[in-house]
């Protein structure tokens, strides 16, 4: 990960910060149990007395039998167990807790990075695409189909604006079995139509099973990959380079309004291409038909989107203007 002196210090920060907060909250909860249970409190002294009285042996001799130690340890350790689930508590109540059991809140796993690093890189780092405050109200949870009308009619589907509404809730859902988000979708459709809100629905879904996620609008995306390709300093660029090839899931919302010129057209292909290869998820929303897609970009880049992704159409009338006018369909 190509991060300045500063961002890496950064990241590491919050790690600090995260094994400050569960050593606080482990200590909480051990004066909690004494408080309840105050026979803990002396099980904890006995266990402090004995450890220190074996730390003694073992210095006055490197051969001492410790194995009365250890299975008197064994003991006390199953006593407390008993107590705090007799109590109504769970068996690791007191263990210290970590927000990434992998790496143990340290960013490292054998000497790599582990894969929560890349998270927290993408927190701190890239902090402006934060999606959290929208993504409480744009979720599958807050989607409505009453913005779509079963007058408007697809003159190629037959279908109307709210089958094919229902229909891409429905595929999108699909793509999530539980623990990942599979395959890849462009959504395309005039401007309105609720594409930007259904990608947000996709990024929610994906964030709360634990994934990395990122979302960028396309101009956005674009000017950072040029700043990684023509920046020799441009560490941040660089960062985002690596973490849009190794996000579980890569969203670039408004494909079409960046300024499209043979950097971003290679770019995009790259992106697409090596994220299919990896086997990463890419949501890509856009205006663009898949005709107008070709003409702005490639047909190395079309016959991947129609080779590897979903594809689907959403219709109807701007949502926006509907709002504004105090207007549902339904």
């Amino acid at each position: 990960m190509a991060l300045s002196n500063i961002e890496y210090d950064a990241v590491m920060r919050r790690y600090d910060e995260v094994r400050e907060k569960n050593r606080l909250l482990q200590m909480q909860r051990t004066q909690e149990i004494y408080r309840e249970i105050p026979e803990m409190m002396s099980l904890d002294d006995e266990i402090a007395a004995r450890s220190l009285d074996a730390a003694h042996r073992r210095i006055e001799n490197r051969d001492a039998d410790l194995s009365e130690y250890s299975s008197h340890m064994k003991r006390i350790q199953s006593l407390k167990c008993s107590l705090l689930t007799g109590h109504g508590y769970p068996e690791t109540y007191l263990d210290l807790q970590y927000d990434c059991p992998d790496c143990h809140d340290t960013g490292l796993i054998d000497g790599k990075h582990c894969r929560c690093f890349d998270k927290i890189t993408a927190e701190l780092i890239y902090g402006r695409y934060s999606l959290r405050e929208i993504l409480d109200k744009e979720n599958f949870g807050h989607f409505s189909f009453d913005w779509y009308s079963d007058k408007i009619i697809d003159e190629i589907t037959g279908k109307s604006a709210l089958e094919t509404a229902r229909e891409a809730v429905q595929t999108v859902r699909g793509m999530f079995d539980g623990t990942k988000i599979r395959g890849s979708l462009y959504l395309y459709g005039n401007t309105g139509v609720g594409k930007t809100f259904l990608t947000h629905c996709i990024a929610k879904e994906a964030i709360d099973l634990g994934l990395l996620v990122l979302c960028f609008s396309a101009g956005d995306f674009f000017d950072s990959l040029a700043e990684a390709a023509f920046d020799k300093n441009a560490g941040r660029g660089r960062a985002l380079k690596e973490l849009a090839k190794s996000a579980d899931l890569l969203v670039i919302d408004d494909l079409g309004t960046e300024l499209t010129n043979a950097f971003t057209s290679s770019e995009l292909f790259r992106v697409i291409n090596e994220r299919h290869v990896s086997g990463k998820s890419t949501v890509i929303s856009t205006n663009l038909n898949l005709r107008e897609l070709s003409e702005k970009y490639s047909e190395r880049v079309l016959s991947r989107i129609t080779s590897d992704y979903i594809i689907l159409k959403l219709i109807g009338d701007d949502i926006r203007i509907q709002k504004k006018l105090g207007r549902r369909q339904a």
